[in-house]
């Protein structure tokens, strides 16, 4: 049900990832013969990695926060089998256990900084690496 509720949002950023594409780059893909796969693997896929990143992180850091759907649909399931981690939290939250709670969220929030600077780090050396391969060095 979550992957329902957000897949329009990942398909709205690639098409607007692949609105941004110049025609030049499929002009000359198409001069030099390029297939359909060559064209996505080689255009249209690099273009479009920032925004792919971007995507699975929001989507990462939303799933820490699901619990209105699985709450709605079973409650956890058949012996807590569909448990997730946001529902344990607010079990504990609901039933005034407010000390594992508090520690359970700093955990969640340490994991979420760490994995979101991870990302925010591959970025930033992919595009160093972008802007140091664009550099055309002129020699006599």
């Amino acid at each position: 049900m979550d992957v329902w509720h957000w897949t329009s949002l990942v398909v709205l950023l690639c098409y607007s990832s692949l609105t941004t594409i110049p025609a030049a780059f499929y002009q000359a893909a198409a001069i030099d013969g390029a297939s359909r796969w060559n064209v996505f693997r080689y255009i249209e896929l690099p273009k479009m990695k920032s925004v792919l990143l971007m995507a699975i992180l929001l989507r990462f850091i939303d799933s820490f926060m699901v619990y209105i759907e699985p709450f709605r649909l079973n409650a956890g399931g058949p012996r807590s089998s569909t448990t997730f981690l946001a529902m344990d939290l607010g079990q504990d939250v609901v039933s005034y256990n407010f000390s594992p709670a508090a520690a359970r969220s700093i955990i969640y929030f340490i994991v979420i900084l760490t994995i979101t600077w991870t990302f925010k780090t591959a970025l930033a050396i992919h595009e160093s690496d972008s802007k140091t391969s664009k550099k055309i060095t002129v020699t006599n």
